[in-house]
C-alpha cells in the first residue's frame, strides 16, 4: 500500500510511458520511502535492479553487481568485470537480451557504488551518454540516501552528466494528514493531538511512524524507540547524517551550532560557533543541508546575503539535541516525566513552529486563500534608531495586497492571549510597515495547537488557524 506520493507516481508513470529513454533521479533524506515508492510503482517489471553495498571495496562491489546480473538473466558464460566500464557493458548485454518492451533499470543506493578510485562516475556517464540515451526504450532510475552525492555528482556535474537527468523526484516527508492515514492503517488510535505530538518528534518520516506500537501511547512509543538505551531508533541520529554525507563531521558542527539558537544564526556566527573556516566549503555544506531539508535560509529585508539567517527546521534533529543526546539511564516513564516541565514546554513551542512551517499550504487553505498567489517566507530586521529588531517566522505576502503575519502558539489546553503577546504582535506589524509598499495591508494570523480561549484580547486578532486545520490534505 502506498500512502500519498500521487504526484511522484504520476511522474514515474509519465517517464515510463515516454517514447524516449528517460533518466530519473529519486532523492531525499533517509527513511522517507524512496526505494519503497519505486518498487511499489513498478512491482516486478524491472529489467534489472541492484542495490549498492555500503563500505565495501570496489572489487567486492563489482562482484555483487556481477552476481546480480547473473541472477537476473545474464548468461553464465560471461566473464566477471574488473572495471565499471566492463560492468556496464555487461548490463548493456542484459538489456539487449531482455524481452521487456520498456527496459526499467533501477540502481538503488547509487552513491555507495562509487568507491574511491573506482572510476564509477565516468563509466556511468559513458553508459548513459554513449549507449542508453541513444535508445528509446530505457527507463533508468537512480536512487540513494547520500543526497549530497546525488546533488554534487549528478545534478551539479560539469562533465558528461551535465543536465542529463530528465526527471528529478525529491521525496518529501509525509504531511500530518498522511501520517494520520499511516497511523490508522497501522491500527493506532485516530487521535490528532497524538499525531501532532508524534510529528513534533519524528516529523513526517514514514519509517519512524512504521515502528510505532499500537498497544502503546505516543509518549510510551517515543520513550521506547528513541530514549531507552536499546531503543530501535536510539542511534538514528548519527546513522542519518553518516548515510547522507560522506564526511559528516563538519555538517554536524553546523547543525549543532544551529540547535542552540531558536531564531537561527548568520553564516559568520555559524563559522565562529562551529569553529569552521568561512570559505567555499562552508557554502557547500550549508547548501547541502538546505537541499536535504535539515535547515532553511532567509534573508534580511535589504537582501544582503551576508545577513542571511540559517535556521534548523528538521523536527527529529531538534528533538535529538533537546532530549536524546543527553538521555542516560532512561526508565519506562522517562518521557512521561518530562511532560509539562519547562524544558518540555519550551521545546513544544519550537517544535510546533516547525510543524507549521512544513504545512504552509494547509495554512493557506485554512485561510481561504489557496487560489491566491503568495510568497511564503520568514523575515527579520535588526533594530535601529527608528524601530526595534523583530523576527517573523512565517509571513505570507499575497498578490491581493495583503500580508499575513503568522504567530504560532502551542497550548494543549487552548491559547490565552495576553497583553504582552498582543503588544509583541502589534510591534511586528508596525516595524514591517516600514519595509512594505503603502498599499499592502498587514493582517496578523494566530495559529494555535488547540484553539483560542476567549478573553478581552482574543478578538484583536481576527484570523486564526488551529492544528486541526493543518490536517487538511
Amino acid at each position: 500500500m502506498i500512502i500519498g506520493r500521487k504526484e511522484e507516481i504520476e511522474q514515474l508513470n509519465r517517464a515510463h510511458d515516454s517514447e524516449n529513454s528517460e533518466f530519473v533521479a529519486v532523492y531525499g533524506r533517509r527513511r522517507v520511502g524512496k526505494t519503497y515508492l519505486v518498487r511499489q510503482t513498478f512491482c516486478e517489471r524491472f529489467t534489472f535492479q541492484y542495490t549498492g553495498a555500503l563500505n565495501v571495496s570496489n572489487q567486492d562491489q563489482l562482484e555483487e553487481f556481477y552476481n546480480s546480473l547473473l541472477s537476473q538473466g545474464l548468461p553464465d558464460d560471461s566473464s566477471a568485470p574488473k572495471t565499471w566500464f566492463q560492468a556496464f557493458h555487461l548490463l548493456e548485454a542484459l538489456i539487449e537480451s531482455s524481452p521487456h518492451k520498456r527496459k526499467i533499470i533501477f540502481l538503488d543506493e547509487l552513491p555507495w557504488m562509487d568507491s574511491p578510485n573506482s572510476k564509477f562516475v565516468p563509466a556511468f556517464e559513458h553508459f548513459w551518454n554513449g549507449w542508453a540515451s541513444a535508445r528509446n526504450d530505457i527507463l533508468l532510475i537512480i536512487c540513494g540516501s547520500a543526497t549530497s552525492w546525488i546533488i554534487n555528482k549528478i545534478f551539479r556535474n560539469k562533465g558528461g552528466l551535465y543536465n542529463r537527468v530528465t526527471y528529478r523526484l525529491k521525496i518529501q516527508q509525509f504531511s500530518l494528514a498522511e501520517c494520520e492515514e499511516l497511523a490508522q492503517y497501522q491500527g493506532l488510535p485516530p487521535n490528532r493531538n497524538m499525531i501532532l505530538e508524534g510529528y513534533m518528534v519524528m516529523g513526517g518520516v514514514p519509517y519512524y511512524w512504521s515502528k510505532l506500537d499500537p498497544a502503546k501511547s505516543m509518549a510510551q512509543n517515543i520513550n521506547t524507540l528513541f530514549l531507552e538505551e536499546n531503543g530501535v531508533l536510539r542511534d538514528e541520529f548519527n546513522f542519518i547524517y553518516a548515510s547522507i554525507f560522506n564526511k559528516p563531521e563538519k555538517y554536524l558542527k553546523v547543525v549543532e551550532a544551529l540547535s542552540g539558537k531558536k531564531s537561527g544564526l548568520t553564516r559568520d556566527e555559524i563559522s565562529k560557533k562551529g569553529k569552521l573556516d568561512n570559505n567555499g566549503q562552508l557554502s557547500g555544506i550549508l547548501e547541502d543541508l538546505i537541499e536535504c531539508g535539515f535547515i532553511r535560509k532567509y534573508c534580511h529585508t535589504d537582501k544582503k546575503i551576508r545577513d542571511a539567517i540559517y535556521q534548523l527546521v528538521d523536527c527529529y534533529t531538534l528533538f535529538y539535541y533537546q532530549f536524546v543526546r543527553n538521555a542516560y539511564n532512561v526508565d519506562d516513564e522517562y518521557w512521561t516525566k518530562l511532560l509539562r516541565t519547562p524544558t518540555y514546554n519550551t521545546w513544544c513551542g519550537l517544535a510546533f513552529e516547525r510543524v507549521c512551517l512544513l504545512h504552509s499550504r494547509q495554512i493557506k487553505a485554512a485561510l481561504g486563500i489557496s487560489g491566491i498567489m503568495a510568497n511564503i517566507f520568514s523575515w527579520h530586521v535588526k533594530g535601529n534608531d527608528v524601530h526595534p529588531g523583530v523576527q517573523i517566522d512565517l509571513l505570507i505576502d499575497r498578490s491581493d495586497n495583503v500580508i499575513n503575519i503568522c504567530e504560532m502558539k502551542y497550548a494543549p489546553n487552548g491559547y490565552s492571549m495576553t497583553a504582552a503577546a498582543l503588544e509583541s504582535i502589534n510591534k511586528k506589524v508596525i516595524v514591517l510597515q516600514h519595509y512594505v509598499h503603502a498599499r499592502k495591508f498587514i493582517s496578523p494570523v494566530l495559529i494555535t495547537s488547540n484553539g483560542i480561549i476567549r478573553n478581552k484580547y482574543s478578538d484583536d486578532i481576527r484570523q486564526s488557524v488551529t492544528a486541526e486545520q493543518l490536517f487538511l490534505p
